[in-house]
């Protein structure tokens, strides 16, 4: 793998507000109807990524691009995979219905936005493009795999889905494949799912690989030659790894300090659109609520959160509907919203890389924005590593008393009666996420055969609501009484004190003789029960037989007393003769 790094130009330099060089799309050999899409989309200069890596993209040859976050990765490679399929005749053995190229990416909101992107760019040029993703209309998708498609922009999991039922879609006749963030793809939790659909694609030799991130390590690196075809890799060289124009500041609250210390940083000021990343999915919900009693207008994005709500409330985001858009590193990687100002790491990232990603949502092509993070106790052992990273120092703010108070500010023109609360939104989400999920993921479903519990149904009883368990023999659920114990069965509580007591005939004047150990039906001695077993008392005492009682079951004539007691009878008494032996070496 050859490294090809760039310098900057006189028109990407970082005191520049034009992050476009003077080579033209049109300079290329591009096919007319991609042309006619470029021009309609407004794209007629190539960034620096595009100039870079287009001509050695659209020869065949199998490229790994690193630049900057919003410096046109995307639009790099789609022209490239479109030209390709435009110019040059599919495989022989392709079917009417095997896709020729295949796009995945890490995240579903990525997904959805190359598709976006890819219609806005191919809108003359004819061919059929299919998004497959998982959270919603797995039946619809598949019909729109059977039904034949050139293009698959796609995540891993539902695509292997549909790769393993082979009637849905082969990979066979697949020509290019693109790895968008490839640094997450390739990241362990994702390694195996990448392998599995490239060995279903053909060899390296024979399929273009395309590879696009704004980091790439040497491990992922090392990882990726095992798949492309004598790659390149194309990096353009800036001063720094984050974006030039976005101005970064740490504060080192205490923990019960982030909150008052997040309200007091976003009412000063006047930000229309704020991104603010945390870690878990807990504490988005508990951000997202305090924000929204601070009067702020606020949608969250994360994984307890059904796929279609995700898609409204992005959407709404990105219409500058919500002020701000609390967030899990799902939106961490290559959304491209504009307008993004300020972004807030209320929780420092697990990884240096998340953090320029994380960042990268704002100062997109060539804009200012302003990059704010909080390094609590919890979280600031990460910092060295992230300035490390970065190669930079990230100047230090103090938390002062006046910050903590949030200032006043203006109501927000967007909010109406009619937006939905957190409260509401998290309440539809688990009312609906168990089953929605389950049936995506092909589950067993709700445990016992019923339907599965909802966190949103468990709700105290009234305490004279249930009746009790001795007069109705219900267990105060839905599934039903008990069903009774069978006949067969040794009743715990039944003939013991009956036997006992029970008068001696003719075996008073003989000796009862020991008994044999009882054998199973295979002809073996039974395994004797331990302590506490059935037919024992709870003082631990053994219920004696009399010796007698054997006698009337040895006589030949045929008792007078009905059969279902004599059974009952001869198997508690053969119960208690069993347990002597054991229950005495015990003592």
């Amino acid at each position: 793998m050859t490294d090809t790094p760039i310098a900057p130009t006189a028109d990407e330099t970082p005191t520049d507000n034009r992050p476009l060089t003077d080579i033209l799309f049109e300079g290329f050999d591009l096919h007319p109807l991609l042309l006619a899409g470029l021009e309609d989309t407004g794209f007629l200069r190539c960034t620096p990524i595009q100039a870079l890596t287009l001509p050695l993209a659209l020869q065949g040859r199998d490229v790994a691009g690193q630049a900057q976050t919003g410096t046109g990765k995307t639009a790099a490679f789609l022209v490239a995979v479109f030209n390709r399929l435009l110019n040059n005749p599919a495989r022989g053995t392709r079917g009417d219905a095997d896709p020729r190229a295949v796009i995945l990416a890490p995240t579903r909101e990525l997904a959805i936005q190359i598709d976006k992107d890819a219609r806005a760019i191919g809108r003359h040029i004819g061919l059929r493009m299919a998004l497959v993703y998982g959270g919603v209309d797995y039946d619809k998708q598949r019909e729109l795999l059977q039904r034949g498609t050139d293009v698959i922009i796609a995540t891993p999991g539902r695509l292997i889905d549909y790769v393993k039922q082979h009637k849905v879609v082969s990979l066979h006749a697949c020509e290019v494949v693109v790895l968008d963030e490839a640094d997450r793809m390739f990241d362990l939790g994702f390694i195996k799912d990448i392998r599995f659909l490239l060995r279903r694609m053909p060899p390296r030799e024979e399929r273009q690989s395309l590879l696009f991130s704004a980091t790439l390590s040497h491990r992922v690196l090392e990882l990726a030659y095992e798949h492309m075809n004598s790659p390149e890799k194309l990096t353009v060289e800036t001063e720094t790894i984050t974006a030039a124009r976005v101005r970064q500041t740490v504060y080192f609250p205490a923990m019960e300090e982030k909150v008052p210390l997040l309200i007091g940083l976003l009412s000063r000021t006047d930000a229309q659109r704020t991104m603010v990343f945390v870690n878990t999915k807990v504490w988005v919900e508990r951000v997202a609520r305090d924000l929204e009693r601070a009067g702020f207008t606020v949608g969250v994005l994360s994984g307890d959160v059904p796929q279609k709500k995700r898609e409204t409330l992005l959407g709404r985001f990105q219409r500058g509907e919500l002020e701000i858009l609390v967030a899990t590193d799902v939106a961490a990687r290559g959304l491209h919203i504009a307008g993004v100002s300020h972004v807030v790491n209320f929780d420092l990232p697990f990884d240096a890389e998340d953090y320029v990603h994380r960042i990268g949502r704002t100062a997109r092509l060539g804009a200012e924005g302003d990059a704010i993070s909080f390094a609590c106790e919890l979280y600031a052992m990460g910092l060295p590593d992230i300035e490390a990273f970065i190669e930079q120092k990230l100047p230090v703010a103090a938390v002062e008393k006046a910050l903590l108070i949030p200032a006043p500010r203006a109501v927000n023109a967007h909010k109406t009666a009619e937006h939905e609360s957190i409260s509401q939104l998290y309440a539809e989400a688990r009312a609906a996420d168990i089953p929605g999920r389950r049936k995506d993921a092909g589950g067993k479903g709700g445990g016992r055969g019923g339907p599965p519990k909802r966190d949103g149904d468990r709700r105290p009883r009234p305490a004279g609501d249930r009746p009790p368990a001795s007069a109705t023999g219900d267990r105060g659920d839905s599934r039903g009484p008990r069903p009774p114990r069978s006949e067969t069965a040794p009743a715990p509580e039944a003939p013991v004190a009956p036997v006992a007591a029970a008068p001696a005939t003719a075996a008073d004047a003989a000796p009862a003789a020991p008994a044999a150990p009882a054998l199973g039906p295979d002809g073996l001695p039974r395994k004797r029960r331990r302590r506490g077993g059935r037919g024992r008392r709870r003082d631990g005492e053994v219920a004696a037989p009399d010796a007698g009682a054997a006698a009337p079951a040895a006589d030949s004539a045929p008792a007078a007393e009905p059969a279902p007691l004599l059974t009952r009878l001869k198997s508690s008494i053969k119960g208690l003769i069993n347990r002597l032996p054991g229950r005495g070496r015990q003592r």
